[in-house]
């Protein structure tokens, strides 16, 4: 079975038997999906060559994760946590530096720290040094566009790739990071895949709070009151429900918009930085696989 499929189907089980949270069906048809997925050119590094961007996005992307630290990070002034680190790399990159695929294997946290403006001890440093030092085993002196064209064109292909190749890739039953990797390098215009809306929705905490605030994702009152108390939830379980349950309603959106469920998942992101969804807490939960 591919990883699309695997992520649709336990998504859809994990919904339909959901106790925590529920699908407002009828809220569902009237969600406008905005505008189609874009990079924002001043925040990510776009310019450089397709192999220095390609590796810059695989940088980025095998860090992509800690929102549920995000609250105690050093954000740069009106910028989110993931901004935050991604203009952190940008201006690494277009400094003249970057870490080349022979460095990662060797970056501790306070290399990591160092970079991204954040204190040595913090936790999530030591999680992105890790995820960093994981990519550079993968790549293993391969080229970021040479793990592209081993994929064969196949979005899907280079997502199991990573997923097999990287434990905080490996978020089973969802692969967030795993599909948004070949979407990125594909908006980036540096690869091209044939089946790249067989991707799903990229699975993390803003998706499903945009759904939630727009009142077609319904929690539980004590599921909501706790989130809405800034309380963490472990991995698994509720939090589990509240990603799959996003999955499952976007996936019910494309069919009925006939608009690819990246191309949901995107706009949806985009939306959750306006104020009114800022306002509201999410859900936080700490995990490397968002």
């Amino acid at each position: 079975m591919l990883i699309t499929d695997r992520v649709r189907e336990s998504c859809r089980e994990l919904a339909e038997s959901a106790r925590w949270v529920t699908i407002d069906v009828d809220r569902l048809a009237g969600l406008d999906p905005g505008p189609a997925p874009r990079l924002d050119a001043e925040r990510h590094y776009l310019e450089g060559s397709p192999e220095e961007v390609a590796h810059y996005l695989l940088v980025l992307d095998s860090i992509n994760f800690g929102s549920g630290w995000f609250p105690t990070l050093r954000k740069r002034p009106g910028m989110s946590g993931y901004f935050t680190v991604a203009s952190a790399l940008t201006d690494f990159w277009r400094s003249g530096g970057g870490w080349s695929a022979d460095e990662l294997p060797e970056l501790s946290a306070d290399d990591v720290a160092s970079v991204l403006g954040q204190e040595p001890g913090h936790e999530l440093m030591d999680l992105y040094a890790e995820g960093l030092r994981d990519l550079g085993g993968f790549l293993a002196g391969r080229r970021a566009l040479d793990v592209v064209a081993e994929a064969g064109g196949s979005a899907e292909r280079l997502a199991s790739t990573l997923a097999e190749g990287m434990p905080f890739f490996d978020d089973t039953g969802f692969w967030k990071r795993a599909q948004i990797a070949p979407n990125d390098l594909a908006l980036a215009g540096v690869a091209e895949f044939g089946d790249l809306d067989r991707l799903t929705i990229f699975a993390d905490n803003l998706v499903p709070h945009v759904l939630r605030v727009d009142g077609v994702l319904t929690y539980h009152p004590g599921l909501a009151a706790r989130i809405d108390e800034g309380e963490l939830l472990p991995p698994g379980g509720e939090e589990q429900e509240i990603r799959a349950c996003a999955v499952h309603a976007c996936e019910l959106l494309s069919h009925r918009l006939g608009v690819p469920a990246r191309e949901i998942d995107n706009a949806l992101w985009h939306r959750g930085q306006a104020p009114r969804y800022k306002a509201i807490p999410r859900h936080r939960t700490r995990t490397v696989f968002y």
